[in-house]
């Protein structure tokens, strides 16, 4: 199939959308307005575990399925492979051949930067170096930790610990022209003010917001952390006869967004109960161009 075809039939899956939405939602068809969006590769983790898409595929499959040109890689689907430098070349070459353009590395299992004993922390951001060279390899622009996932620490101690963890790393990853981004999670960094004051505190780093995973008012969570966005993550669950998401306000989060200044890429993320994860996310992606072409009337 052509590209234009491709194009062609994604506005159309986008009018189709607008056609079918309450009437508040009448002039989500498509226009001139066009988002740049992204896949995070955690959308496809149902396939990726049981051997249906291959990680080097991952990108093809964006372009193809999709028409995105931009991918996040997770790097729990190749753990072992952050200094494989066959194996990077490959999944370069996979994604230049796509017109893809690779984005940033989602890190995990990597120690916490936020761990208050100082030599844990240490290890921690030690661990992370390699997925910085990783990163600039691949020609990525950040890579996502997080911190402070699954902290039973007082809250205080760990904001504390963060900040030196997350300078220490940045620091390191500044030659190499990658940023230091961090997601609210799991743990403390759900919180948005919580996270919002380490990055303040740290100075050097940035944030990668997503809409679903805060532990207080999502809106509020997004707009303390925006300001900090590098990067940010459309979370997804489930969708309505309309093609709304039915448990997060596209509508509001695009007007976050963009009072926010924010130019960048912005993620599909993918995690609901449907099977059917290409569904999932083709509805994600339909309803960001819906929303951000009402957005430009």
């Amino acid at each position: 199939m052509s590209l234009n075809r491709r194009r062609f039939l994604s506005a159309a899956a986008v009018a189709g959308l607008a056609s079918q939405l309450p009437l508040s939602w009448s002039l989500f068809a498509a226009g001139p307005v066009q988002p740049k969006i992204s896949l995070a590769q955690w959308s496809l983790h149902r396939q990726l575990r049981s051997g249906q898409l291959k990680v080097l595929d991952f990108a093809v499959k964006t372009q193809r399925d999709f028409q995105l040109d931009a991918v996040e890689y997770v790097n729990q689907f190749f753990a072992d492979k952050a200094q494989d430098q066959l194996f990077l070349r490959q999944l370069k070459q996979r994604a230049d051949d796509s017109g893809v353009r690779s984005l940033l590395i989602m890190v995990d299992a990597e120690g916490d930067l936020a761990a208050v004993d100082a030599k844990q922390r240490l290890q921690a951001v030690e661990n992370h170096y390699k997925w910085v060279e990783a990163a600039a390899f691949l020609g990525c622009h950040a890579i996502r930790v997080s911190i402070a996932d699954h902290a039973k620490t007082d809250a205080l101690q760990m904001q504390q610990a963060a900040v030196s963890g997350l300078q220490q790393l940045a620091a390191f990853a500044a030659p190499f022209g990658i940023n230091i981004i961090v997601e609210n999670h799991m743990g403390h960094s759900m919180d948005a003010n919580w996270l919002a004051t380490v990055l303040q505190q740290a100075g050097n780093v940035g944030s990668l917001p997503d809409f679903g995973n805060f532990s207080g008012d999502k809106y509020q969570g997004m707009q303390l952390l925006l300001p900090y966005a590098k990067g940010v993550s459309a979370k997804s669950y489930a969708f309505d006869d309309s093609g709304a998401e039915r448990s997060i306000d596209y509508q509001r989060m695009w007007q976050l967004i963009q009072n926010a200044g924010y130019q960048g890429y912005i993620g599909i993320e993918y995690e609901g109960p449907n099977a059917d994860e290409d569904a999932g996310i083709r509805a994600t992606r339909d309803l960001l161009l819906a929303v951000a072409s009402h957005a430009g009337r």
